[in-house]
């Protein structure tokens, strides 16, 4: 997960009295606009709940009105909080973390809770409708699809819901994973606004092996054969003509079992492809197609008009990577608000630092504007590694731990009553001991954690390099034979 608060704003309560709210984005999307009090509360909360050495340093109260360098060092502080926090597994698993971020968006978006019926789409096109609340977290209304098509509780966690946009030319792409501290019909309308969107069941995990797990169930089974005959078509699996006819008989046939293991053997297989992009590797500007899966990022370079050279980068030789959001400069003294947003859309960007020989570390550049979606699927595949070599399991709905209530504050000071349900398992605790076992046996880059930093486009510098993400999976001790 990428947080930032890349800005504030300055509203009016009922009353007339101005204020100040900080924007959160996450995954590159605005999701909530939160008052400074709202936030203090929500870290008193999370003091009460975890120890001290957990919790990063947070801006004090002032007497005082902000000065705009105090009220922009306050931003950056609360921002660095957010960050940090949600790369703590035991924090961001929480009800406490889940619930502040659900409620903050139901205020922002003034969003009632309400019976509402939301459709969800299969890989196939199929429509499943599910009756929910309009408030309900992803989990939840992710367990009412797999409920509806009758998918077993053994399996429902091997799938997610992500928000998929229909792009100008008729294709659709992935935005992002839905998370559990959303609500998924919430965030589908504030999506809305900005383009046609839509919610598509798709599996999550990245190892092909997990499918041996699915394939004797009828449903999950089912899932998995509209899916890759979805990424075939779309040309995401590499088929040529005499595997198109050999898939076009098994499909004639039925024979979704057999279509399945064929096209488990194609090149691409189980890979997400990104939008065409540039990267300046190896060398700058080049066109580039990239496609994340099999724990790599493969680059298809376009290096000249008639020839196209391929690499493989394996996530567990990147010993960290950054994302970068890089804002064009405003004129005449313009502030960035909803009405020039489109006008001065920022430019993304994501490098990663790769051991490319041994002994030398490369920073390559991908510019895209799918960048933040390039990043979670990289930070999918390293957790998916450590929770293997920690020995667990995809989660079942009933590690789900129990609801509880908690109270967060709305921003006119009063509290709201939320029920809440933690992402993490029953067993969390000792789900977390397994994988901090697990860090302390692959090697550790830094104290920074993740970020996504904001820059605009005049002045860059090394100084300006923003935080990165450390990969717990990245294991130093490859020599030039394994490259």
């Amino acid at each position: 997960m990428h947080f930032s608060i890349p800005d504030t704003q300055t509203l009016t309560d009922e009353s007339g009295s101005a204020f100040t709210v900080f924007n959160i984005h996450v995954n590159g999307v605005f999701h909530c606009a939160v008052r400074y009090r709202q936030l203090y509360d929500f870290q008193e909360q999370l003091k009460k709940e975890f120890t001290a050495p957990v919790l990063p340093p947070f801006p004090p109260k002032k007497l005082l009105s902000l000065t705009p360098v105090q009220l922009e060092e306050r931003r950056s502080m609360i921002e660095k909080f957010v960050q940090i926090i949600s790369q703590n597994p035991q924090i961001a698993n929480s009800n406490i973390f889940n619930g502040f971020f659900l409620s903050a968006q139901q205020e922002t978006q003034q969003e009632d809770p309400e019976k509402v019926n939301l459709d969800v789409f299969l890989m196939n096109g199929r429509k499943v409708t599910v009756s929910i609340l309009s408030t309900d977290q992803t989990d939840d209304v992710l367990e009412s699809v797999a409920s509806q098509i009758e998918l077993s509780d053994d399996f429902v966690y091997y799938f997610g819901l992500y928000l998929v946009k229909k792009e100008d030319d008729g294709d659709n792409s992935i935005v992002r994973k839905l998370q559990d501290f959303e609500s998924p019909f919430i965030s589908l309308k504030a999506a809305t606004k900005n383009g046609v969107h839509r919610i598509v069941l798709r599996k999550s995990y990245w190892d092909p092996s997990y499918d041996d797990d699915l394939i004797e169930d009828r449903t999950a089974m089912n899932l998995l054969y509209v899916q890759v005959v979805s990424d075939i078509e779309r040309g995401w699996v590499v088929v040529s003509k005499d595997q198109h006819k050999q898939l076009a008989v098994l499909q004639q046939r039925g024979s979704k079992k057999e279509y399945l293991r064929l096209a488990r053997t194609f090149k691409f297989y189980g890979f997400i492809q990104f939008k065409p992009c540039t990267t300046d590797y190896p060398d700058p500007d080049n066109r580039v197609v990239v496609s994340a899966g099999n724990r790599e990022l493969n680059f298809r370079i376009q290096v000249s008009s008639d020839q196209v050279k391929e690499g493989s980068f394996k996530v567990t030789r990147m010993r960290c990577w950054r994302i970068t959001t890089i804002l064009p400069e405003l004129t005449n003294g313009e502030e960035r608000n909803s009405t020039n947003e489109k006008t001065y859309k920022p430019s993304l960007e994501i490098a990663f630092e790769y051991l490319i020989a041994k002994d030398t570390l490369k920073w390559i550049t991908i510019f895209s504007d799918q960048a933040i979606l390039v990043s979670m699927c990289l930070q999918g595949m390293v957790d998916e590694l450590i929770m293997k070599k920690a020995g667990r399991r995809i989660k079942k709905p009933q590690d789900r731990s129990k609801a509880v209530q908690r109270n967060f504050l709305k921003r006119d000071g009063s509290n709201k009553m939320n029920r809440q349900v933690s992402d993490g398992s029953a067993e969390n605790d000792e789900n977390i001991t397994a994988v901090q076992k697990a860090k302390g046996s692959v090697k550790k880059i830094s104290d920074k954690l993740s970020s996504v930093s904001v820059k605009t486009s005049s002045k860059t510098s090394k100084n300006d390099l923003p935080e990165y993400t450390e990969n717990e999976a990245f294991s130093g001790a490859i020599g030039d034979d394994d490259l």
